[in-house]
């Protein structure tokens, strides 16, 4: 038999008016009706609890909990009573059973041997719960049979990823959580276990007066067939940022850990596999912006620093190139142009301090820088690097 948390028994109300035909007689059946909670007349919940009429459902994550019973309906004595319990899944076989190996010495008629069964399901499709149980008459014959309890593990939640790189090698993971079970959960711990190469930052909280609360409010209730957002930040260590081959390379993000109660408190657990990311292509080229100003007062200048690092295989040899682009005229540059850089050996950056003049005053996008590699005479351009508010500012 399976052990299982009882329900609440539900109340289906017969809503009435009092001139309706047999309207007080309905009334007096709903009074009388015992899932009815005092006071909460049309409330759908009564105050009874419901054992269990089947098998129900099992959930990946859960417990699996059953009470085996070998009872003795003969008259006879039976000796060496052995009782084992295996779990058949799909790819491995599980002993669950608690009494020893030992056999137990004899089993008086009318009597029987008891034994709980506790097993955390990390399994989905097919279980065959096998129950074996030898012994021995008192003609010294040996006997055995078997049972078989066939049960399916069904799926309790659907785990859809999404990752965002960002120009500063952070990640970005959003990871969307629904409920498929048929009946609301409470999700108590939701988490990132980040691989060796990052470090994560949970952005699921938001902060108040009284310090720091979850987005989701303190009782974090998810109904059946519901959606939820979670927000992960991942930046790597220091050692990864050193080199950008590596950097490239790292594909394994981490692990989910989710946490959920069911409504009568029956914990469930689920941990996915490591999740992986599409790594970013950087090119021969990988410019970066180190240091931009939010906001500039208008026709005034500006500095900015711009990181470039050299991904090829080779040394190449930089020309920098500024244009003043008409799909942005806000921004003129301020420097000379076509300056010669020098050779940039492979896996090496170079910081280069650049400067603009703001004349229109609104949101605007720094573009028109250019690399010229001398060796291939190939030029690399570079729009959108960043963004500066521009405001006036009355004298």
């Amino acid at each position: 038999m399976r052990l299982t948390k009882p329900t609440i028994m539900p109340h289906h109300p017969l809503v009435t008016e009092s001139r309706d035909l047999c309207g007080d007689l309905i009334s007096r059946l709903n009074d009388a009706e015992i899932s009815r909670t005092p006071g909460l007349g049309a409330f759908p919940l009564g105050n009874l609890l419901t054992l269990p009429q089947n098998f129900g459902n099992i959930f990946l994550g859960e417990t699996f909990s059953s009470y085996i019973s070998v009872h003795n309906d003969s008259s006879q004595l039976c000796k060496e009573i052995t009782l084992k319990a295996d779990l058949q899944t799909g790819s491995q076989r599980l002993s669950l059973s608690s009494i020893g190996t030992q056999p137990i010495p004899e089993l008086q008629p009318d009597h029987s041997i008891d034994d709980v069964i506790h097993h955390e399901v990390k399994e989905l499709g097919t279980h065959i719960l096998v129950c074996a149980v030898s012994y021995m008459l008192t003609s010294g014959e040996r006997m055995q049979f078997r049972k078989f309890f066939k049960f399916q593990v069904l799926k309790p939640l659907d785990v859809k990823t999404k990752f965002y790189n960002a120009e500063s090698d952070e990640v970005y993971l959003e990871a969307q959580i629904q409920n498929i079970t048929p009946g609301p959960i409470y999700m108590e711990h939701v988490s990132l276990d980040p691989s060796q190469q990052y470090t994560s930052a949970e952005l699921n909280a938001k902060d108040g007066k009284e310090g720091s609360h979850p987005v989701f409010g303190t009782l974090d209730c998810l109904s059946p067939s519901d959606t939820r957002q979670y927000l992960y930040c991942l930046t790597p260590r220091p050692e990864i940022y050193s080199d950008t081959r590596l950097l490239k390379g790292v594909t394994n993000i981490g692990k989910l850990d989710i946490v959920w109660k069911t409504s009568m408190g029956e914990r469930g657990r689920l941990q996915t596999s490591q999740l992986q990311r599409v790594a970013p292509g950087y090119g021969d080229i990988r410019l970066t912006v180190e240091s931009v100003p939010d906001t500039v007062a208008l026709e005034s200048s500006f500095d900015l620093v711009c990181k470039i690092t050299n991904c090829c295989e080779r040394t190449m040899d930089l020309t920098l190139v500024l244009q003043n682009v008409t799909s942005s005229p806000g921004l003129l540059w301020s420097g000379v142009s076509g300056r010669q850089l020098g050779k940039l050996p492979h896996n090496e950056s170079l910081d280069i301090p650049l400067s603009l003049i703001s004349v229109i005053p609104g949101l605007q996008t720094i573009s028109g820088l250019r690399l010229t590699d001398n060796f291939l005479k190939r030029t690399y351009e570079h729009d959108e690097i960043a963004q500066v508010f521009v405001v006036s500012v009355d004298t």
